[in-house]
């Protein structure tokens, strides 16, 4: 085993983007593991570290050189390998192709078997690990991706990287690295803070890196975010259990804008808090990466938490500067609410006769029309009342409407939440108000729905209309293409229909597509309902997977159609559990349907003649009717394990019928007759489940 010595690359940059920052310490760590390991250099661990000026990678325990080989083939036997001349035969040339040599490189030797055979014979020396790191890491330097943020160059050389490179410094132990990247070379020295700690800071060695880093005012992000919590933790114990909203995104890229956090807190005039908090939660978040500060009881406050990358020394001129900031932000934020609130949801939803949903689908006032249908449809459907019903209406008629408004073209991530406020003002129903601002959830797997049936109706009008719209003009989404999230869509309508179990999804598949015919989109509505159908199903299944179902259980629910969520995933619940823990019902449900499915004929249909049947034959049919109807009552009654107890309870009467009864009678009226009674048997099972299918798997 070669010696080892620890190894330092640090790229120093000028600032770099916060926001890919993370994802490029990840490429880092890979693409130097990667190199090292194609190089033939053993190493230990490999650690990275970043900061808004630097990208860096330690690894331990590096190679100082490969190790040298040498390798001995054994190739055919001699007499294979040459001819009667003594001239070398394709096999041997391909063995000496393969081992890297000329053939006449070959050696001649007996082995121990007593035969001569060719042999390679491959020297390769040790390479200097400094020889090889340097063009691993320009080539690390170069491999970095950095998407959707261009490249710069600076310099004489056409070499790029996200930021200018300042300096780089690279050490194999004390020795520095030879590295040249578009005009800067590597050296023995880092660059601390610019205002703590400007100028070069020797690196001795890559275990002195860090601290040489922290004596010069520049701390890991693993430090910086703990330092920053504890520093928040600290102000919300100060303030007797106040919250500081710091979500994660803009956590992580607040950690990528300094090297040396300060946590300072800012106030805002009192005014700001009559204005919709989101707005303003919104302007400190997104635009500023400032946190704001909520009360125990949940209200927001005046305060907002800063992180500084200057001295500390200076935190009060820090906040007086970011509490100067804030205000035009803040301001700008309550203009365009005040603006909003003299025009009205009614004028604004107007105005969306100017905006395209899609090209083909019309205008977002067209959706916001159907929208409005579709959920009287639902509302109904659901058991709401008559006022239920209007007010789903209503709050569909204006849902879209803030799509306009000044502060949702300036906040775009607060449609729906500034309708409902805007509906509030302008005295509208709190249901409605409340349905208007929750009508896009859920907006994410997990998400929660609205919390009303109202909103719940509004919400599935409008991502079902979504979904029906994009399979009508045939652009239903792909693997890689979904760009109006018809998946997620789906999803939720799913997820708010497994709380509505008295609505149809077939029903409101139908009334969604007839919308568009009713608008004059020229499609084919059978054709269209049937996709999408299939593709709520497909989502069903996957659910059904995701939930712990088994496969074979999921397919066999697949073969009966059926679509709507409840139904579905209340089927493959039932089933599944009496395969897993009710082994005696599901081989009941299986023997007896297999029993009955294996001389039953279709085509002769189910219409038994009662005249021609015996004691058994009749028993059977009662059975049957009475199980079928008990099976439809549980169906409808969302009871699907009564259904399968309902079914696996024929095993008995089909078991007699068999035992008592020869089904082939040579009398062809007996003996259809029979085969009758044996397609409707085997009809009591089709809406449930394909129990044939799981029948020949068992």
């Amino acid at each position: 085993m070669a010696d080892t010595r620890d190894f330092l690359l640090e790229i120093g940059c000028e600032e770099m983007p916060s926001a890919p920052l993370m994802r490029a310490q990840e490429q880092l760590g890979k693409l130097v593991g990667r190199g090292l390991d194609e190089a033939g250099l053993a190493h230990g661990a490999i650690r990275t570290l970043s900061t808004p000026r630097r990208l860096s990678v330690l690894v331990d325990g590096c190679a100082i050189a490969t190790d040298e080989v040498h390798e001995t083939m054994r190739g055919p036997r001699v007499s294979i390998a040459f001819d009667a001349d003594g001239n070398p035969t394709r096999a041997a040339e391909g063995f000496a192709r393969k081992s890297g040599i000329a053939p006449d490189a070959l050696a001649r030797r007996v082995d121990a078997d007593g035969n001569e055979y060719v042999f390679a014979e491959r020297r390769i020396e040790s390479v200097p690990a400094s020889d090889l790191l340097s063009g691993l890491c320009e080539q690390v330097i170069a491999d970095i991706k950095w998407p959707n943020y261009r490249s710069q160059r600076w310099g004489s050389e056409h070499q790029t990287f996200v930021r200018p490179i300042r300096w780089i410094c690279a050490l194999l132990g004390d020795e520095v690295v030879p590295v040249a990247y578009a005009d800067v070379r590597s050296g023995g020295t880092t660059r601390g803070h610019r205002v703590l700690a400007p100028g070069d800071h020797v690196v001795g060695e890559p275990a002195a890196y860090e601290r040489v880093l922290e004596g010069a005012g520049v701390l890991g992000e693993v430090r910086r975010a703990a330092l920053i919590r504890e520093a928040v933790a600290a102000i919300e114990a100060d303030r007797g259990g106040a919250r500081v909203d710091m979500p994660q995104g803009t956590f992580d890229e607040v950690v990528n804008l300094c090297e040396w956090p300060t946590v300072v807190v800012g106030t805002f005039d009192e005014a700001f808090l009559a204005v919709p908090q989101e707005i303003i939660v919104e302007a400190m978040l997104k635009h500023q990466r400032y946190f704001p500060v909520y009360a125990a009881d949940g209200s927001l406050t005046r305060e907002f938490v800063i992180v500084s990358n200057a001295d500390p020394k200076v935190s009060d001129t820090v906040r007086a500067g970011n509490e100067r900031v804030v205000r035009p932000r803040l301001d700008d934020a309550k203009f365009f609410y005040d603006e909003d609130l003299k025009v009205g949801l009614d004028a604004f939803r107007a105005r969306l006769s100017q905006v395209v949903f899609q090209k083909r689908l019309g205008t977002v006032l067209q959706k916001s029309d159907r929208m409005e249908r579709l959920a009287r449809v639902v509302a109904a459907r659901a058991g709401g009342t008559d006022q239920d019903v209007a007010d789903a209406a209503r709050a569909a008629h204006l849902a879209k409407a803030d799509l306009v408004s000044q502060a949702v073209v300036e906040f775009t991530s607060q449609q729906g939440v500034m309708g409902g406020h805007y509906a509030v003002a302008q005295g509208e129903r709190d249901v409605v108000a409340q349905a208007i601002a929750q009508h896009y959830r859920p907006r994410f797997a997990g998400d929660d729905a609205p919390e009303t049936m109202v909103g719940k109706a509004v919400a599935i009008a409008d991502k079902l209309d979504t979904t029906c719209g994009m399979f009508a003009i045939g652009e239903p989404p792909t693997g890689s293409a979904d760009p109006f999230a018809v998946r997620r869509s789906a999803i939720g309508v799913i997820a708010m229909l497994r709380r509505l179990p008295g609505v149809s999804l077939d029903g409101l598949i139908e009334a969604a597509v007839d919308s568009y015919v009713e608008q004059g989109l020229e499609f084919d509505p059978p054709g269209v309902t049937a996709r999408v159908r299939a593709y709520f199903a497909g989502r069903l299944a996957a659910i059904a997977r995701d939930e712990g179902a088994d496969p074979d259980t999921i397919q066999a629910i697949l073969d009966t159609g059926v679509c709507d969520p409840v139904a579905f995933l209340g089927r493959v619940l039932a089933l599944d559990r009496a395969r897993r823990e009710s082994p005696e019902v599901f081989d009941d449900l299986a023997t007896a349907y297999a029993r009955a499915s294996h001389l039953s004929d279709v085509a002769l249909g189910s219409e038994v003649d009662e005249a021609l049947l015996d004691d058994a034959e009749r028993a059977l049919l009662g059975a049957v009717d009475e199980g079928t109807g008990i099976v439809r009552e549980a169906v409808a009654a969302g009871e699907f394990e009564r259904a399968i107890s309902a079914l696996a309870a024929l095993r008995e009467p089909i078991d007699r019928f068999f035992d008592d009864v020869l089904v082939m009678d040579d009398d062809l009226r007996v003996r259809e007759n029979r085969l009758r009674l044996l397609n409707r048997f085997e009809e009591a099972f089709g809406g449930v489940a394909n129990v044939g299918a799981l029948a020949r798997r068992r």
